[in-house]
């Protein structure tokens, strides 16, 4: 069972802190973005911490699991918090996540386009970005787009 689940075990709906961190995957010029099931939006690869993981262990396993893609060579893109970092999912659950954001150039693998969350993985360049940006990843692909490249707390 994973942390989130047990979790929600004991507190049901109520907030839940969680660490999610994601990888920026940049290819010529582009962004790999997964256009999510559950929110209809578009948002990039990554995911919750497990208990006993690092941010980079994460942040690998989750893209692995959603896109197939192994990757390296990570470098910190930035780190995300506050308001924004707030949701509430369609089930009702909330959850507040400190946003820790990956950039990498380098990964391998077959891209798979469809997964339990994904209905679709594009690559998009900076002026062809959809409308649809998952809110809470919105400040990180604007940054990405605008090239900025530092860590950002809020």
């Amino acid at each position: 069972m994973n942390y989130i689940k047990q979790m929600r075990q004991y507190i049901g709906n109520e907030t839940l802190f969680t660490v999610g961190c994601e990888i920026i995957l940049e290819q010529n010029g582009k962004i790999l973005l997964q256009h999510r099931m559950d929110s209809d939006n578009w948002c990039i690869p990554g995911g919750i911490m497990e208990i006993g993981e690092s941010f980079e262990e994460t942040a690998k396993r989750e893209v692995f699991e959603e896109t197939g893609l192994t990757v390296g060579n990570l470098e910190l893109f930035g780190l995300y918090s506050g308001e924004k970092c707030f949701a509430i999912y369609p089930n009702g659950d909330q959850a507040f996540s400190v946003q820790v954001i990956f950039y990498s150039k380098a990964f391998n693998g077959t891209l798979k386009q469809v997964d339990q969350e994904s209905r679709e993985h594009r690559y998009f360049s900076k002026d062809e970005l959809p409308e649809n940006l998952n809110p809470r990843q919105r400040p990180f692909i604007i940054d990405w787009k605008n090239e900025v490249k530092l860590p950002v707390v809020d």
